[in-house]
């Protein structure tokens, strides 16, 4: 069973994990380590989307990083975000965002706060990419208009 996981999902782990670190030695490090968890976890694994699991997995597996390693990890410039940068206050933000419905604030946030691409979100809902692309642009437009309004 972890050899099937590990064939199938190493690609979408590895890639999450590089595009947070930036350094390929890293993410492949911290994506073995995901695996290592993941093997001792799949006896309490209830099934389900295997992908998501796996990059919640990844995810924490990197902030312990950081966390033992006491270093940042730099953010994404918004143009490799694919948004024009922002300087708004935290507190209009956050209003905004939580006038959104469910679904939509739980998008932006995977995809702009916790930094996960719209194909990795895409595996961990079982939607296709260009769903989730259309979802993310409807709930961008959705939070501006919220925005704006607050301004």
């Amino acid at each position: 069973m972890i050899e099937e996981l590990y064939r199938e999902h190493w690609p979408l782990v590895c890639g999450f994990l590089l595009r947070r670190t930036r350094d390929p030695h890293l993410a492949e490090d911290l994506a073995q380590e995901t695996f290592v968890k993941a093997t001792r976890a799949l006896l309490g694994w209830r099934g389900g989307n295997a992908a998501a699991w796996l990059l919640t997995i990844a995810r924490n597996v990197l902030l312990d990083h950081v966390r033992r390693s006491r270093r940042e990890l730099e953010l994404p410039s918004p143009d490799e975000l694919g948004v024009p940068p922002l300087h708004v206050a935290a507190m209009d933000v956050r209003d905004a965002l939580e006038r959104l419905p469910e679904q939509q604030r739980r998008l932006l946030t995977l995809v702009y706060f916790e930094g996960f691409s719209m194909v990795e979100v895409a595996a961990m809902t079982g939607r296709s990419h260009s769903s989730i692309k259309t979802a993310v642009w409807r709930a961008r437009a959705a939070f501006a208009d919220l925005y704006t309004e607050s301004s």
